[in-house]
């Protein structure tokens, strides 16, 4: 259980300022933060009672300092190399891949924030380049580890007991630890087994400054690259992060989902204890199983991988259409698979409720009508919808980044071929290739969109792990929850009881027709199907 060539910057144009005195001047602020953190560090390591990340100078100028190296570097290594050659292509992939390092060790040092910061641009495949993702993606089991007595410390001030008063049992090593927090399994003094979320002591003193410093190294990265467009990252941070750190609400959270999804017999969300929760101490029921992406785990328990992504995408569909309420952190440590012993049947244990997009009812059902446009290949409505999202002239490339397949796929139908190998290479080095295009519609779509963005990266790299990608019923349960989402919608819209008939009967038989059509797929690809498909095919040779 675990929880293009670089442009100029502006300020060449001012007299006196040159290429070279710019390079220069990084080259020195470089060696100025590298003599300052080395020195600082040894005196502090040195120090058994002093960690150097509690000190803002260290992580500043240990930000400060990766952030003058990646720019020097694209500064320089680009430069005299064509444009559009196969040399250029591969020194711009290496200067990716240094940079994406550079920033990876950056996150694991300053911790916190800047871990979540870095999982999330990890999360944006088929957005970022897949030197960033791929080098990215460790930081999701990278997290650091408080030690146990700083979570004793953490306990004591937030429920004014030690650990020895409230439990019968408390283990040392935590479950799983992430950016903000990690969770211990321990036995209540009543004999209750529960996992306990536990905030790492520091994260609150220093997120706040954490966001600004990213603030104004962004903004000074802008100036000096005018394509670079990430300001909405620090952003999303600064609406978002309050929120995670707040247990409480986490806690909420858990328990509207779990209301508002309860029909769905295959979920199960942790109970939350009240009594002894608080914002940085969360206490749930203990839940354990097999990581979702983990598919030798599948085999080995006997679990349905297809059906399981079926009942994933199902339950993604109805929080995204139906109740525009969002858990946006399907990452697999956070989705976890048990078989029922009982029923035999998988269940699916959703974790770490604490970020959540609440979507407003105009872009829920933009949403839906976009993604309906999608699913029938219609591409006027896919432009209509898109632009209504802030897509602008840019919408087939929105389109490509919301289903991850290529635009001849888009316009031929999403649903209608799966995707191959190269098409998942075409539409990567697109991504790098368009980079300046996603971040400028990154900047211009509503924020509610991007934490989706995400949303369905995560989701399609657990398909991608289970080779359940882009089947057909995934596209069909979205159809469903868009059919049924845009329905309620118009039937609140109308006091007519003849007109809410109309549209419950043209919904019913908007259901009907995609039963049936998932009916035939199935029949289509099961050995019964074929021998059916055979034998009609003959007797209408026969006859005719």
């Amino acid at each position: 259980m675990t929880y293009g060539g670089a442009c100029q910057p502006c300020f060449f144009m001012i007299p006196g300022i040159t290429h070279a005195l710019v390079i220069g001047m990084a080259r020195q602020a470089l060696k100025i933060f590298s003599l300052a953190a080395a020195t600082s560090g040894v005196y502090l390591y040195g120090n058994k009672y002093v960690d150097p990340n509690d000190f803002g100078i260290i992580r500043v100028g240990r930000a400060i300092a990766t952030t003058a190296v990646i720019t020097y570097d694209y500064l320089t290594s680009l430069r005299g190399v064509p444009h559009g050659s196969e040399e250029y292509d591969y020194v711009k992939s290496q200067v990716h891949l240094r940079s994406a390092e550079r920033l990876r060790d950056l996150c694991c040092a300053n911790r916190g924030t800047f871990i979540k910061v870095g999982q999330h641009l990890g999360a944006l495949d088929y957005l970022l380049p897949e030197e960033y993702t791929y080098t990215l993606k460790v930081l999701h089991s990278q997290a650091p580890q408080s030690s146990m007595q700083e979570i004793k410390q953490v306990i004591q001030e937030d429920l004014g007991k030690e650990i020895k008063e409230l439990f019968v049992s408390f283990e040392d090593t935590p479950l799983g630890a992430a950016s903000l927090a990690q969770v211990h399994k321990a036995v209540l003094q009543d004999g209750r087994t529960v996992a306990v979320k536990v905030q790492h002591p520091k994260v609150q003193a220093q997120s706040s400054k954490d966001i600004l410093l990213m603030e104004v190294l962004l903004l000074i990265v802008k100036q000096i690259f005018p394509d670079f467009e990430f300001m909405w990252l620090v952003e999303e941070a600064k609406k978002n992060l309050p929120l995670e750190l707040d247990f409480l609400n986490e806690g909420r959270n858990a328990e509207q989902v779990a209301h508002m999804l309860k029909h769905f017999d295959f979920l199960k969300v942790p109970r939350i204890f009240w009594e002894l929760s608080t914002r940085r101490v969360l206490f749930m029921e203990f839940m354990e199983g097999g990581q979702v992406n983990d598919r030798a785990y599948m085999e080995r328990n006997g679990i349905d991988v297809n059906e399981l992504s079926r009942n994933l995408g199902k339950l993604y569909s109805e929080m995204i259409f139906v109740n525009g309420f969002v858990h946006c952190d399907p990452h697999p440590g956070n989705v976890l698979v048990k078989k029922c012993p009982v029923t035999g049947k998988a269940h699916i244990i959703l974790l770490d409720h604490g970020l959540y997009q609440v979507l407003t009812e105009k872009f829920r059902l933009d949403y839906c009508r976009l993604w309906q446009s999608l699913i029938k290949a219609d591409m006027k409505q896919v432009q209509k919808y898109s632009q209504r999202l802030g897509a602008g002239d840019l919408y087939p490339l929105f389109a490509c980044m919301l289903t991850a397949r290529s635009w001849a796929s888009v316009s031929r139908g999403i649903d209608r071929s799966p995707v191959t190998a190269n098409e998942d290479v075409e539409i990567r080095t697109n991504a790098a290739a368009y980079l300046p295009q996603i971040t400028q519609l990154l900047n211009n779509v509503p924020r509610q969109m991007l934490l989706l963005l995400k949303t369905n990266d995560l989701l399609r790299g657990i398909e991608s792990a289970l080779h359940t990608r882009a089947s057909a019923s995934s596209f069909l349960n979205m159809s469903r929850c868009c059919i049924r989402a845009i329905s309620r919608y118009q039937r609140s819209r109308t006091d007519s009881l003849y007109r809410k008939a109309q549209i419950s009967f043209t919904e019913a038989l908007s259901l009907w027709q995609i039963n049936l059509y998932e009916l035939y797929l199935r029949l289509k690809g099961s050995q019964l199907g074929n021998w059916v498909i055979a034998l009609l095919s003959w007797m209408h040779h026969s006859l005719y």
